[in-house]
């Protein structure tokens, strides 16, 4: 399981994703370098050592993120959500829009049902963990098109308030 996830990660890499992680491992060796040949002067080694170590952890993670968030932009809106009563389901529908610049070939749309108290910090820690997530697939949305969409989530017995969130991962 793990595996396949690694390797469906690296089939969706983009160039932009391959120089991004290039130029993360540029600036890493050149900054090991530069430590190596000041090793006389120690306080600047070691702290062009652990910048180093820092840029090479945290910037590919949140250059994927933002990189991606910048090419793949899209608005995924929430039109209704019923839940209903002869089944153990709720029927959300929307509509997801391209504002990319970019034809998206496809999209994952996941709805996440979470609880609602009067609480707003357990509510911020709720939306975070959802008990329940649906998702589909979206095929080849053009630059400017909205298509609408449908998820049945289920199955669905929670009796309780909840919310319904929605978002896409487009590529």
């Amino acid at each position: 399981m793990q595996g396949s996830r690694f390797k469906s990660f690296i089939d969706g890499l983009i160039t932009q994703d391959y120089i991004l992680f290039g130029t993360v491992l540029l600036t890493f060796l050149i900054l090991i370098i530069l430590a190596i040949v000041l090793r006389n002067r120690l306080k600047t080694a070691v702290f062009l050592v652990l910048l180093a170590f820092g840029i090479f952890i945290i910037a590919p993670t949140y250059g994927y993120i933002e990189l991606h968030k910048y090419l793949f932009k899209n608005k995924v809106e929430l039109l209704s959500q019923k839940k209903l009563s002869f089944v153990e389901a709720v029927v959300v529908k929307g509509k997801i829009t391209n504002l990319s610049k970019r034809d998206f070939s496809q999209c994952k749309i996941v709805a996440s049902a979470y609880k609602v108290t009067s609480n707003k910090f357990k509510n911020y820690i709720y939306e975070l963990k959802p008990f329940k997530k649906m998702s589909i697939t979206k095929d080849n949305i053009l630059k400017g098109e909205t298509q609408e969409f449908k998820i049945i989530v289920e199955p669905f017995r929670y009796q309780n308030n909840y919310n319904i969130s929605l978002e896409a991962d487009c590529k």
